[in-house]
Formats: C-alpha cells, sequence, structure tokens
C-alpha cells in the first residue's frame, strides 16, 4: 500500500487546511464586526478572502479523497484475499472480512477525518479563547477530565460488545446456507441483542456528554459575563461563542471516537491486516496487528 502514501498525506494535508480556515472564521467574524461598528470594511475584506480559500481547499480535498480511498479499499481486499487459499468452509468468513475491509476504509475516508476535526475544535477552540478570556479555558479542562475518564471505561466496555458481535456475523452466511430456520432466527436474534446492547451503551453516553455540554455553555458564559461585564465588543463576544461551540462540538466526538476505535481494532485483527497493507502514515494504534489474537479467535470459533 506504499503506491498511496503521498496521495494520503496530500489528502489529509487539504484536510488540515481546510480544518484551519473553518477554526479561524469565527475570529475573522469578529473582527469584522468590530471594525464594521468603527465605520470600517477592512475585517470584512479579510474575512472574505479567508472564506473563499477554505471553500476553494475544501473543494478540491472533496474531489480529491474518493479516488484515494476507493483505490485503498480495492488494493486493500485484493491483497488480503489473495494470501488466502480460500476453502468452502472459509467462505463465510471470507465474505465478512470484505465487508468488514470497508468498514476500515470508511473509518479513513470518513472517520478520521471527523477525528481530526473533533481535535481542532477541542484544542484550537482553547488556543484561541485563551487570547479572549483565560477564565473559560479553565471552564472547559475541568470538564475535559471526566469526560475523557467516562470514555475510557466506555471504550473498554464497547470493545467487549464489537467483538461478540464480529464474532456472530462471521457465521452469517454459513448459517444461510444451511437454510436451518431455527439457526437463522437464533443468529438473527443474537445479532439483535449485541445491537441493541451497544445502542444502549451510546444512549446512556449520550445522555452524560449532553449533560456535561449544557454545563460548559452555561459556565462559560457566566464566567465571561462576570469578567468582562457589559464592555465587551460585540465582535468579541461573537468570537467567544463560536469558540465555545467548537469546544462543545469536539467534546460530543469523543464518545463516537472511542467507539469507532475500538471497533476498528476487532476489524483489523479479524481480516489479519500485515503492516504492509496498511497505508504508511495511518495512526500507530491502529497499525498495529497483535498476531495473538488469531490464536484467540480460532478458539472462540471453535
Amino acid at each position: 500500500m506504499k503506491q498511496h502514501k503521498y496521495r494520503l498525506i496530500f489528502t489529509y494535508s487539504l484536510f488540515s487546511l481546510e480544518m484551519l480556515g473553518a477554526l479561524l472564521r469565527p475570529y475573522f467574524l469578529g473582527e469584522a464586526v468590530n471594525d464594521l461598528m468603527h465605520g470600517s470594511y477592512h475585517g470584512l475584506i479579510v474575512l472574505s478572502v479567508v472564506h473563499l480559500t477554505w471553500l476553494s481547499i475544501g473543494t478540491l480535498r472533496h474531489r480529491y479523497d474518493t479516488r484515494t480511498y476507493s483505490s485503498i479499499y480495492t488494493s486493500l481486499v485484493i491483497k488480503f484475499l489473495s494470501r488466502k487459499q480460500i476453502e468452502k468452509s472459509q467462505i463465510s468468513k471470507m465474505s465478512a472480512h470484505s465487508t468488514l475491509a470497508r468498514e476500515f476504509v470508511d473509518f479513513l475516508e470518513f472517520d478520521l477525518v471527523y477525528v481530526i476535526e473533533a481535535a481542532y475544535n477541542l484544542f484550537g477552540s482553547l488556543i484561541l479563547l485563551y487570547f479572549y478570556n483565560r477564565s473559560v479555558v479553565l471552564v472547559c479542562l475541568t470538564i475535559l477530565l471526566p469526560v475523557v475518564a467516562i470514555s475510557y471505561f466506555y471504550g473498554r466496555k464497547m470493545k467487549k460488545l464489537n467483538r461478540v458481535k464480529n464474532d456472530e456475523l462471521e457465521k452469517q452466511v454459513d448459517i444461510i446456507s444451511s437454510g436451518d430456520q431455527r439457526n437463522m432466527r437464533q443468529h438473527y436474534n443474537n445479532l439483535r441483542k449485541w445491537q441493541i446492547r451497544i445502542s444502549d451503551l451510546e444512549a446512556w453516553n449520550f445522555g452524560f456528554m449532553e449533560l456535561m455540554v449544557m454545563v460548559v455553555i452555561a459556565g462559560a458564559l457566566f464566567v465571561t459575563h462576570s469578567a468582562i461585564g457589559t464592555t465587551i465588543l460585540a465582535g468579541n463576544l461573537i468570537g467567544i461563542y463560536n469558540y465555545i461551540l467548537k469546544f462543545v462540538s469536539g467534546l460530543d466526538t469523543i464518545p463516537y471516537t472511542v467507539q469507532r476505535l475500538t471497533s476498528l481494532n476487532d476489524i483489523t485483527r479479524r481480516i489479519e491486516l500485515q503492516e504492509d497493507d496498511m497505508p504508511d502514515n495511518t495512526p500507530g494504534k491502529i497499525k498495529h496487528i497483535n498476531i495473538a489474537y488469531k490464536e484467540e479467535f480460532t478458539e472462540l470459533s471453535a
């Protein structure tokens, strides 16, 4: 997969520039408002240039990335299938692995850029809020600590649920081919059971996250009002509020990121990807494949 290295670097570089533009727009919007209140159009001109640049980069990135990821998927599936001598007894597992390979590439194309965007929103917002009001940054960091702690335990539980669900999924083609109504009913009931448990865990985590979001917004606005009062410029208030929302958006992404990473970890192990199959700039934790898991999986499937 080394042939895709530079295409991936180019894609993620474009996306990083796109996210940088999105992060800076609220600042330039605030400056434009402040300048207009003083009778100047300078801030509005700068805002327009920034927005058009961001739009051009985003359009180019959207046109380029699908071509890159579709090429990766084709190479990945053909390579890992060609390493195996497919027997009749392995068709079910191979079918499931092909589906899981698609999910892996979807992670690179959609979820990984979503995670990068969340990182920009979280840390970029904190940096820019620091220049507006340091007290707001302290409020955000105070909320971030319990969110990270809860997400750790959420990730451990989600890892177990994804593993047993994928165990069941690998049997699907064999069960359908057998034509046994009882086995098919039990198989889909098992899938339904694990999906419900995953959904319930997501729901509880969603409720906790939204509670933290409410605390962040209320606390940040209260601190801003107490520290600055009515003397704050309108443009600065717009900037502070927008960066609070961006921080909250990044906060909301943490549980989803944990869920996808745990799911992807299970997927990469199941399709037995080797390191040379992975794009060179894939994050190290994802790129590392624990070969010992193959023995564990064989025992579970027996």
